[in-house]
């Protein structure tokens, strides 16, 4: 009895350990399931609490893993600071699964809470650190990682090597990453391919082949991602001769080129327009049976439209098994890039009327199309159809849109298209900023250009340029002079584009002393030869200052062939100031150069009807009629409530023409009461001068403006954009209306902008 009793006091005293054993064996059980679902974990995590039991690490490791996986980290962020001494196990846990879920935020503030609990990090967390700073490009951080690996003795660790390599190339420090490689007591064929990728990425040709050919001597044999990554570096980086090479070395060789070869050798094929190595390389793909391959397909459709063989790019698509939306979009970019872009709006409206997933490069693309082939208004609608469609439009497809505001002066949707990239945050892109300064420029506010300009957290020589333009546009010669200034102490050294802006911005105020000082410069202290763009810069300025013979003088000394915008200029000019000879002289090469355009004729004919020869008018009259050529009808935009009208010179099918004739002759009576009459020199017609008051009533940028007066609100400014130059006449009345009805008055012709106010012009009647 007693030994009975004995036992069983010994068993009660062994009860709650077996008790407790059973239930860690249950624990660990629990969470060392292959599957333990977010409910078993909690439950663990409680009976833990609960029991005390945080300090064994076995439990909470594995408890933080499976937190992670269910993202729940701040519950597993929770369970790591419970732990009164977490060692480098139950961090690298966590930091493991946070880079797993692409969480690298995440995994650089573990890796640091790790450093400051002065664990010193092994060789299976300093990879996953350094993968976090790689995909951040974090430079300055991978840096410091790469320093306590090497205070830690772990900067000769493969892993930690092959992702320190990886950092470098990606942040295009390309000098350690070298550096890393050298190191390397036995390189291996990814971080030597990664380096050679970089390199040629960077357009470093010499240093990407010594790299590759070094592989070959200390014996790894580079494979094919080697070679592609030298294929598609020397692609991206504009070395295009380089890459064909490559790719030839590769198939002679004894390498076999494979679908990523073909498909980034080609797009280097196109922008050389090299149609005779495309077609080989098709048959290759023929011959291979690797046509089918969508990647393959995209790069040929994108070849094929580059070297403007429209044919041969309808017929790989056409042999499509399956639409592919990469293919579907390069269709559509080769058909607008050959002009054909009718064709390309109705290959996307198929694919969207077939039910095509449609993304935002599809989009991009179509609108781009649009706005870069004078299809403005479609573009503005096709804008509003991606976004119904639900599809979020990106910091490539606000510079594609913006350039359409900015032609037909849709202020209002440009302004939409500005809300919208600082809701979404892309108007720090220099690409977009450049577009917001052009649009604002373009629809007359180039004082939005300036406040766009100025809060640019980054430029480039794109944006300088750009209000640089803005400014040229605007006839402030001023103004761009402080900006080219500005540009260069800022360390940017002005390019051909930079001194266009800056001779166009001379010659609209006249200034040919300071227009030929820029002209000069551009060789003798900046090295930039003067080309045809220049010297039609230089004509202009001239010729509008009167000086017509000095700059046909310059024509005739010039190292180039004159082209048709030069002789343009110097036509232009004989128009303004009446010279029949040089007219005659210019408008002979104008029309070898450009025997279908009408304009070359119709501005002789005025130059001659200035002086009376109408028999001369009759003449070119008949020639544009025997070519079966029309004169361009003057076209005016102006954008009402959000909507962008067009009103045509002479057109009365408009539905308010009425009501713009008579507020038109009720501001006639008005002019005429204070002395004003219609000038009809500016009627080169021999027609009766009653007849004449006629016509000038029915130009377009007076009735776009009346139309303006008669839909917006009193005092409102109005905005007209005008496809030829604004004559005098309707010049001298705008000034009025501006005066007479308080408003102020935007108007963009083909020369420059006029800012009429209080019944003076911004252009001080010079233009």
């Amino acid at each position: 009895m007693a030994l009975r009793s004995g036992r069983e006091q010994a068993m009660t005293r062994q009860a709650p350990y077996m008790f407790e054993s059973f239930h860690n064996t249950a624990i660990l059980s629990c969470l060392s399931s292959t599957t333990p679902s977010l409910s078993q974990a909690r439950q663990a995590h409680a009976h833990i609490l609960k029991t005390g039991l945080s300090i064994e690490t076995h439990f909470t490791t594995k408890l933080v893993s499976i937190y992670a996986n269910h993202f729940c980290f701040a519950d597993a962020d929770l369970v790591l600071d419970s732990l009164p001494e977490p060692d480098v196990f139950s961090f690298s846990t966590l930091i493991y699964a946070s880079s797993k879920l692409n969480r690298f935020g995440h995994v650089l503030r573990l890796f640091s809470r790790m450093l400051r609990r002065g664990l010193v990090p092994d060789g299976r967390v300093l990879p996953s650190a350094v993968k976090a700073c790689t995909i951040l490009s974090d430079i300055k951080a991978g840096r410091q990682v790469h320093g306590i690996a090497s205070v830690s003795g772990l900067a000769s660790d493969s892993h930690v090597q092959s992702s320190l390599v990886h950092l470098y190339v990606k942040c295009n420090q390309l000098q350690y990453a070298r550096k890393v490689v050298d190191a390397m007591s036995e390189p291996d064929v990814v971080c030597s391919s990664a380096l050679v990728a970089g390199y040629a990425r960077q357009g470093y040709v010499s240093e990407a082949k010594e790299v590759f050919y070094e592989m070959g001597n200390i014996g790894i044999e580079p494979n094919a991602v080697s070679w592609n990554g030298m294929i598609a570096g020397f692609n991206q980086s504009g070395c295009y001769l380089e890459s064909i090479s490559t790719f030839r070395r590769m198939h002679s060789e004894g390498f076999k080129p494979d679908e990523t070869s073909i498909s980034s050798v080609l797009p280097a094929v196109g922008d050389l327009e090299d149609l005779n190595m495309g077609i080989q390389i098709h048959g290759y793909v023929i011959k291979q049976g690797i046509a089918p391959d969508k990647c393959v397909v995209t790069a040929l459709i994108d070849m094929y439209g580059k070297c403007g063989s429209s044919a041969e790019m309808s017929l790989v698509f056409d042999e499509m098994d399956q639409l592919e939306i990469g293919a579907c979009n390069a269709l559509v970019t080769g058909l607008s890039r050959n002009g054909f872009v009718d064709e390309a709006l109705m290959a996307f409206r198929q694919f969207k009327g077939e039910g095509m997933d449609l993304n935002v490069v599809s989009w991009t693309s179509v609108i781009a199309c649009c706005s870069q082939n004078g299809k403005d208004m479609e573009a503005l609608d096709l804008f509003r159809e991606m976004q119904i469609a639900g599809v979020k439009p990106n910091s490539v497809t606000i510079p594609c849109l913006l350039p359409a505001c900015g032609n037909i002066a849709a202020l209002m949707h440009g302004k939409a298209a500005h809300a919208f990239s600082l809701r979404t945050g892309i108007n720090i892109d220099v690409y977009v900023g450049s577009a917001l300064i052009d649009m604002y420029a373009k629809c007359g506010r180039i004082q939005g250009s300036r406040l766009c300009f100025d809060g640019m957290p980054t430029r480039n020589l794109v944006c300088w340029n750009s209000i640089l333009s803005g400014y040229a546009m605007h006839g402030k010669a001023k103004e761009a002079m402080q900006i080219f200034n500005l540009m260069q102490r800022n360390g940017y050294k002005p390019d051909f584009i930079s001194f266009t802006c800056i001779l166009s911005a001379c010659s609209q105020n006249g200034l040919t002393n300071e227009g030929q000082y820029y002209f000069n410069s551009m060789s003798i202290e900046h090295g930039i030869e003067p080309q045809v763009e220049h010297y039609a810069c230089m004509v202009t300025l001239l010729g509008r200052a009167g000086k017509v013979e000095e700059a046909y003088s310059m024509i005739k000394k010039m190292p180039c062939q004159p082209d048709a915008c030069v002789w343009g200029a110097l036509l232009s000019s004989c128009r303004v100031h009446h010279n029949v000879n040089l007219g005659e002289i210019a408008a002979k090469h104008l029309f070898e150069l450009e025997p279908r355009n009408p304009g070359n004729y119709i501005l002789l004919s005025n130059i001659y009807a200035s002086k009376g020869k109408w028999h001369k008018v009759d003449e070119m009259r008949d020639m544009m009629k025997t070519m079966g050529l029309r004169k361009n009808p003057g076209c005016s935009w102006i954008e009402v409530k959000n909507e962008v009208h067009m009103l045509l010179a002479g057109d009365k099918s408009h539905p308010q023409m009425t009501m713009i004739i008579e507020k038109l002759d009720q501001l006639n009576m008005e002019m005429k009461k204070l002395g004003y009459f219609p000038n009809t020199d500016f009627v080169l017609q021999d027609v009766e001068e009653q007849d004449k008051e006629q016509i000038l009533c029915g130009h377009s940028e007076k009735l776009a403006v009346v139309f303006g007066l008669l839909n917006t609100r009193s005092g409102s400014s109005l905005q007209v954009i005008k496809n030829l130059r604004i004559c005098g006449d309707c010049h001298a009345v705008i000034k009025f209306i501006s005066n007479f009805e308080g408003r102020e008055i935007f108007v963009r012709d083909t020369n420059r902008f006029h800012h009429f106010k209080d019944g003076v012009c911004s252009c001080g009647d010079y233009w």
